[in-house]
């Protein structure tokens, strides 16, 4: 690895990779599944229901299930109301998020302004996500393409270029959330199904991993050694982990955001959050000097 610098894996890329490996193995993957429900999860057969494609139901009788269907699937819901608790943090502001068909390089730039938080992070060879903080209440109709790229340059303090077609936009509000208990019966939540972190972190991946790794192990156990020790503890494992990550994204986004604007916090906050981003920097300005 002498020379690499490091590899950059978009997320759409690695879902592929790790589908391949799954056939590769024998999976069975079903696409174009409708009116998915789970059934008897608490028994020891639990039930998933779908519709194919030709519209036919069809039911498969599972031994385990993992709740991988993210924040708005169908798995979380299987669990009794009086069981699951959901905890949520609202940061008070948003991000407008785009896409545009234009390389980033360097190959991610953040800023820290008084107008609010800006970046471009590279997703791929030609495409590149743009973000710039923003109020909850903003819409994407008041971010015609011009804007978007005027407001990059404001924040950034220098030109922007090559500028592009932005083919997408959306107003996504920062926030944590976290569901607890992440396990019922025979059912596992996985990922976003159980907990969002604020993107601020670049940690939403991560975790998501480490919840499947963790499921892996589990698993592997219960079926070859039929040791249930770690299945058992699964929630609590995987719920101390994101608590630590959430806790991590809390601070690294009211670090950066506060010590911009200070129209949500007050200049208080502001000054203490910019002697926290100094300190955070510290250390890479002085490897820069010293390299």
């Amino acid at each position: 690895m002498d020379g690499v610098d490091g590899v950059y894996c978009p997320q759409r890329t690695l879902v592929r990779n790790l589908v391949k490996v799954f056939l590769r193995d024998g999976g069975d993957l079903r696409f174009e599944a409708e009116d998915i429900s789970l059934h008897d999860i608490d028994t020891e057969h639990p039930l998933v229901h779908y519709r194919d494609a030709d519209g036919v139901t069809q039911t498969v009788s599972c031994d385990f299930v993992a709740g991988s269907d993210g924040y708005r699937g169908v798995s979380r819901t299987a669990i009794p109301a009086d069981v699951l608790t959901c905890s949520t943090h609202e940061f008070g502001y948003a991000w407008l998020s785009a896409m545009a068909e234009v390389p980033a390089d360097p190959l991610a730039v953040l800023a820290v302004h008084s107008r609010g938080f800006a970046a471009q992070i590279t997703r791929g060879a030609n495409t590149s996500r743009l973000y710039l903080q923003c109020p909850l209440t903003d819409t994407t109709g008041q971010w015609p393409d011009e804007r978007i790229w005027r407001e990059l340059e404001a924040r950034f303090g220098a030109p922007v270029a090559p500028k592009g077609p932005i083919t997408s936009k959306q107003v996504v509000p920062l926030r944590g959330v976290v569901f607890s208990p992440m396990s019922h019966g025979k059912l596992y939540l996985v990922g976003d199904a159980a907990h969002l972190i604020c993107p601020m972190s670049a940690q939403g991946m991560s975790l998501a991993l480490h919840d499947a790794d963790v499921l892996a192990h589990a698993l592997t156990q219960q079926i070859e050694k039929h040791d249930s020790s770690l299945l058992d503890s699964y929630s609590d494992t995987c719920l101390n982990h994101t608590w630590e990550r959430q806790a991590s994204a809390v601070w690294v986004t009211e670090t950066v955001h506060d010590s911009g604007d200070a129209s949500y916090e007050g200049e208080f906050r502001k000054q203490i959050a910019r002697k926290s981003l100094e300190a955070l920097l510290e250390p890479v300005v002085m490897s820069g000097v010293a390299g």
